[in-house]
């Protein structure tokens, strides 16, 4: 099988960063990006290339998880040997999870990390181990675990390499994205997504999936395809788009929804008059009125002055002699139904939909929602259930929907 040049089969965007790798321009590479962004094949190809231009180095590809190694990393490479036109040099040894060059007998070899303390026996069978690759970093349990492998590999030669490729985690705080974060010489970061890549190797299928994404989670399509980190990974709703709502989109909306939670103080009244686009399953919030000490009377005249009394007004129930006070005044103000279940069937409903938030049009929504984060236990556990705090406009929110979903929580 006839070799290939490097550049037929690497993406557009890690050229630069291939050229840096072939000759040693930094010791760490921080490889991060989206689904479909080639970060992990272009390092499979690399690393094959580094060995062949050193006759005395092996390579250690490693997964946190063991049993994760034969489908992915170990299949990525042997992807990789055919692509760059190579199968007849490099001999695969599935029993020993190796891949072994023949003209030489230097090995890239695979393992799991589950027992970190194994790797201070690792030997290459000649020569050193001058190549990593920790595949899915952010799996691993820390930079003091990855920095404690590398302690036992890095030793014995002249120079190395070591590659670590990861979509980076929703959470800012995860030690991952941190880790990136930090400036050292000898490490070079690189991003990259599918946008780079040509789009005869991704495929109509790939294309449409994320096309999807992008039209109906648009935070989910930026970290799942752009690769961003875009929450704390407690969020109770990852599914929102800030950006500002334009008069005319307002006007082209028919599907109108408003909800009220009452309350005084230190809790908000609080009423929303939504949107929602059935076919994107996205919700807009149009305008709200999120005060303290504020009668019915007062709150009720906003609402009709504002000419809000064109669609049903569903309010928490808990209060009936408010909402007789909101319909003594004309306002079509109903109770909420509630029931068993409901305050959970309609936390999940709203996080199965984008929810559009203008910060300038409902500021006291945005930053509830935004903030509204699960909580955690002293180890930093996620803690199960939906916080009963700052959840005024949140609660109007799903007072405003209860109609759309029903007591399984299924869309009615």
């Amino acid at each position: 099988m006839a070799e290939v040049r490097l550049s037929d089969v690497l993406g557009p965007g890690f050229r630069e960063l291939a050229g840096d790798v072939l000759r040693h321009g930094h010791t760490h590479y921080d490889l991060a990006g989206g689904r479909g962004s080639l970060k992990s094949s272009t390092v499979s190809l690399l690393v094959p290339l580094i060995l062949m231009q050193h006759p005395d180095a092996h390579a250690l590809v490693l997964r946190k998880v063991a049993n994760t190694l034969r489908e992915s990393v170990y299949a990525q490479y042997l992807w990789a040997v055919e692509k760059l036109g190579m199968t007849d040099l490099w001999t695969a040894k599935a029993s020993a999870m190796e891949l072994v060059y023949e003209p030489t007998g230097q090995r890239i070899m695979f393992r799991g990390a589950d027992d970190p303390a194994k790797f201070k026996s690792i030997k290459a069978p000649f020569g050193y181990i001058a190549v990593t690759h920790f595949e899915e970093k952010d799996q691993f349990a820390g930079r003091q675990e990855i920095d404690a492998i590398l302690q036992s590999t890095m030793r014995g030669g002249p120079v190395f390499w070591n590659f670590e490729s990861y979509n980076p985690p929703l959470s800012r705080d995860n030690w991952a994205n941190v880790d990136s974060q930090i400036v050292r010489p000898d490490r070079l970061c690189h991003r990259s997504t599918y946008l780079d890549v040509p789009r005869e190797w991704l495929g109509e299928a790939f294309l449409a999936e994320s096309e999807h994404k992008r039209l109906t989670d648009e935070r989910g399509y930026r970290h799942v395809y752009l690769g961003e980190s875009a929450g704390t990974g407690a969020d109770v709703f990852e599914r929102v788009e800030v950006r500002t709502i334009t008069d005319d989109e307002i006007s082209h909306f028919d599907r109108i929804f408003q909800g009220v939670d009452w309350g005084w103080f230190p809790d908000k009244f609080a009423f929303l008059r939504t949107a929602y686009d059935r076919v994107h399953e996205r919700i807009f919030l149009l305008d709200e009125l999120y005060v303290n000490r504020t009668p019915n009377a007062k709150t009720g005249a906003w609402i009709r002055d504002k000419g809000y009394m064109d669609f049903p007004i569903t309010c928490d129930s808990a209060e009936p002699k408010s909402i007789d006070d909101f319909r003594s005044m004309g306002l079509p103000a109903r109770g909420a139904v509630k029931g068993a279940g409901s305050v959970d069937y309609g936390f999940k409903w709203l996080q199965g939909r984008t929810i559009v938030v203008d910060p300038a049009r409902t500021p006291g929504a945005h930053r509830e929602i935004v903030s509204y984060e699960y909580e955690r236990d002293r180890a930093g556990n996620i803690i199960s259930g939906y916080p009963d705090k700052n959840d005024h406009a949140i609660s109007a929110l799903r007072y405003a929907f209860e109609g759309l979903f029903n007591r399984r929580g299924t869309s009615a």
